[in-house]
C-alpha cells in the first residue's frame, strides 16, 4: 500500500444506485466505473474496496437530494476523507472532454477529475453540519407555519366580524401581552 500515492474516488449518486469510479493522477484508472446499490451489504463491499486500493483516498460525490447521506456516512465511518459538494460545482467543471457524455459512467469519472483537480480545496463532509442543515429547515418550516396559522386565525377573525358584527361582546377580548401575543 502506497500511503502517498492520491487516489480520487468519484461518485455519481442517483435514487437506488450509484456509480463510482477510482482514478489517480495522470489519467491513470485504477477501477473502472462500476455501479453498487444503496444496500448495507453493497456499502461495505465498497469499503472493502477502497481499502485494498490504498494510497491517500478522496471520495467525492454530488450533493443530490438525500440520497448521499448513507454513503457519505458509511465511508466516513470507515475512515475515509469523504467530501460532498455542490452538484452545479461539478456541472461546471470542466474536464477537458471533447465528447458531451452524459452517463452516469461518464458523471462519476468527471467527478474523479473534480476531486483530482481541486484535492486542496475539497471540503471535508461533517454530519454535524448536516444536522445544523436540518435543523434550520425545520426552523424555517416552523416559521411559515406559524405565519400561516397567524393569516388563518386574522382571516377568520375578519369573518366572523363581517357575519355577526358584535361578537367580541359575547366572548369578550382575548388578553394580550405587550408584544401582541395572547395570555
Amino acid at each position: 500500500m502506497k500511503s502517498m500515492e492520491i487516489t480520487a474516488v468519484g461518485i455519481d449518486v442517483s435514487k437506488s444506485k450509484s456509480t463510482v469510479a477510482i482514478r489517480r493522477p495522470g489519467g491513470v484508472i485504477v477501477a473502472r466505473p462500476f455501479d453498487i446499490s444503496h444496500s448495507n451489504h453493497d456499502l461495505e463491499k465498497l469499503v472493502s474496496i477502497l481499502k485494498t486500493t490504498g494510497g491517500d483516498i478522496r471520495v467525492v460525490m454530488e450533493h443530490t437530494s438525500n440520497y448521499w447521506k448513507p454513503i457519505a456516512l458509511t465511508l466516513k465511518e470507515a475512515g475515509f476523507y469523504v467530501s460532498v459538494v455542490n452538484a452545479m460545482l461539478i456541472h461546471d467543471f470542466s474536464d477537458n472532454s471533447i465528447r458531451k457524455l452524459k452517463t452516469d459512467r461518464a458523471d462519476s469519472l468527471k467527478i474523479a477529475n473534480y476531486a483530482l483537480t481541486f484535492w486542496n480545496e475539497l471540503p471535508p463532509f461533517n454530519d454535524e453540519d448536516e444536522t445544523r442543515l436540518v435543523l434550520r429547515e425545520q426552523s424555517r418550516m416552523y416559521e411559515r407555519l406559524a405565519s400561516t396559522a397567524t393569516s388563518l386565525r386574522n382571516g377568520l377573525i375578519a369573518l366572523a366580524d363581517q357575519t355577526f358584527p358584535s361578537i367580541d361582546q359575547a366572548f369578550g377580548h382575548a388578553i394580550k401581552n405587550a408584544d401582541g401575543h395572547e395570555k
